[in-house]
């Protein structure tokens, strides 16, 4: 067994892909349909990696992570957004480790996670130690994370599903 993953997106197509995809190399494989579910099933099933979609209903990918990276019990795990949302791209910060485009490739997708999982990554999941800090507003989140609120517009006009994950 190569590892845990939590896998967190709102497209039931796209968690499948990604399972599929992830258990051939031999990764065993949760899901979650968004960060609120995440944030009740990441403590139960203790993953090795998380991947993550940026906007998702109820709670979205960034305040996911935020919420990740201020428990103490969740901020070493590696976590990659994975998002057709390509404002993201190039925000690795300390709080995200990797940032994968959909459309993706699903060789793309294995190689990512399984250099998560082996603690190569450039943010808090890579081994770095866990900065937990209290925002102006009250609100603990870890430092150097985009804090902005949730988009207005629903998952399913931020990703069209006519667009194909290869």
């Amino acid at each position: 067994m190569s590892g845990r993953v939590l896998v967190v997106d709102d497209s039931k197509v796209i968690r499948q892909l990604i399972r599929v995809n992830l258990e051939l190399e031999g990764f065993e494989v949760v899901t979650a349909a968004d960060g609120v579910e995440c944030l009740d099933i990441v403590q139960r099933v203790r993953p090795d990696v998380i991947t993550l979609d940026a906007v998702m209903p109820r709670l979205d990918g960034m305040r996911t992570v935020d919420r990740l990276r201020s428990d103490p019990r969740t901020c070493h795990i590696p976590v990659a957004l994975i998002t057709a949302c390509t404002q993201f791209e190039g925000q690795e910060t300390a709080a995200i480790d990797a940032f994968l485009a959909k459309p993706f490739e699903p060789a793309e997708l294995v190689r990512l996670v399984r250099r998560l999982s082996h603690g190569v990554g450039n943010g808090a999941g890579s081994g770095a130690v866990c900065d937990v800090r209290e925002g102006h507003d009250g609100e603990v989140r870890a430092p150097g994370l985009p804090h902005e609120p949730p988009a207005a517009e629903s998952a399913e006009a931020a990703e069209p599903t006519a667009r194909p994950v290869r």
